[in-house]
């Protein structure tokens, strides 16, 4: 793998195959606009997880947000009922807001377990996707489900398994709901990631990385080896973005500048 690249270095001319994006989460110590400088010298095209607040300031620098933070929590979402009446009109009103921006996706959840078992709960988030999706196909929205792990970070989470996110898309059978495959927590729950890339690529709306074990660097300290992962994204016909999801444990601009260049296929 690329060794690490200094943060003062530029880095070489990105070869565009991948939209680079970061999740601004895992750089709590930056602000956005600090966090955009830096995007935009490394030729990252987005920052994202954040909200309407973080807009004008992306746009400011050339930046979009690709995967805009939605409504309710990852534990009480649209798996229950109960929560309906609260998260389809937050959803549609981020739906719009991402709209309005010019920005092309929300992420939502299913919630947790809690003692539901899965078949109810899959109804259930397909009853609450179809009240929101015509809002998201009429002002032209990707709604991605995350797959999380349920054995580490998010215990009882309920779309922890690709399988049960596929099963849910056709459900809603709109080609704008689709998933955002975490190549770190379905690498846990899961594993085979390039056959399920190659397999379900259909599927899939959105990409975020992390390094296993851990959540930390992409490169030779964990078991993923994201260039053949990234090879198998571009090979899918994908066109949309990569957003980096790991949380660094060394200068965090260096790991930064090291994962785009290892994506960068």
């Amino acid at each position: 793998m690329p060794s690490a690249v200094k943060a003062s270095n530029p880095l070489p001319k990105l070869k565009g195959n991948i939209n680079h994006s970061v999740c601004k989460w895992c750089y709590s110590d930056f602000t956005v606009e600090e966090l955009a400088k830096h995007a935009v010298r490394m030729g990252i095209k987005s920052i994202e997880i954040v909200g309407p607040e973080a807009f004008p300031v992306l746009k400011e620098y050339g930046l979009v947000c690709a995967m805009t933070s939605g409504a309710g929590s990852i534990p009480v979402n649209l798996n229950r009922l109960e929560n309906h009446a609260e998260l389809i009109p937050a959803y549609k009103k981020r739906i719009n807001e991402v709209a309005d921006a010019g920005f092309p996706s929300v992420i939502c959840f299913s919630g947790n377990r809690d003692g539901m078992p899965d078949d109810e709960g899959m109804e259930n988030c397909a009853t609450g996707v179809k009240e929101i999706i015509g809002e998201a196909e009429k002002r032209g929205v990707l709604f991605c489900m995350e797959l999380l792990n349920s054995k580490v970070n998010h215990a009882d989470y309920m779309c922890d398994h690709v399988d049960w996110g596929v099963q849910l898309v056709d459900m809603v059978g709109s080609d704008n709901f689709k998933l955002l495959y975490d190549i770190y927590h379905m690498q846990i729950m899961d594993g085979d990631v390039i056959r399920t890339i190659r397999d379900y690529s259909d599927y899939f709306g959105h990409y975020h990385t992390g390094g296993n074990p851990g959540r930390n660097e992409i490169d030779e300290t964990q078991e993923l080896y994201y260039p053949a992962i990234m090879e198998a994204i571009v090979e899918s016909g994908y066109t949309g973005y990569v957003g980096q999801e790991f949380v660094p444990v060394r200068d965090p601009m260096t790991s930064l500048r090291q994962a785009i260049a290892i994506c960068d296929v």
